[in-house]
């Protein structure tokens, strides 16, 4: 692998898709051209954001630039995850087995019900009237 390889992967949660850049570096990460942790503006989900880098030790070695769009904080904080799982894991196959056992590769497919006709929401009924 040379100093100027580029990994790119998409990362999804719920209704968000994350793209991932990812290289060699100093830990500098920008997420729509802000910095992850001006981004993803609480401890939980800066935590979240970072859980691949965390795994695998990483955290000061890679830079990486992200767009992400769709949804809110937290299905893109997953997807930033998610991406960040993905781009790690094609830079070098062995952090696969880190990344997998941390569950970060299995991409969160649940996402809002949704609502049906003759309900008010999704799993909430009227209320039952005999008379």
């Amino acid at each position: 692998m040379s100093q100027k390889d580029v990994f790119t992967s998409v990362g999804r949660r719920k209704t968000a898709v994350a793209r991932v850049s990812l290289s060699n570096g100093t830990g500098n990460i920008t997420v729509n051209g802000k910095a992850l942790k001006e981004y993803c503006y609480t401890d939980a989900l800066l935590q979240e954001a970072t859980r691949p880098l965390a795994a695998t030790g990483l955290a000061s070695s890679v830079d990486a630039t992200i767009k992400v769009n769709g949804g809110g904080a937290t299905g893109q904080a997953g997807a930033i995850s998610h991406g960040l799982a993905r781009a790690l894991q094609k830079m070098d196959e062995n952090l696969r087995a880190a990344l997998k056992k941390a569950g970060l590769i299995t991409r969160d497919g649940r996402a809002k019900e949704r609502k049906k006709s003759g309900q008010p929401g999704a799993r909430k009924r009227f209320q039952f009237s005999k008379r």
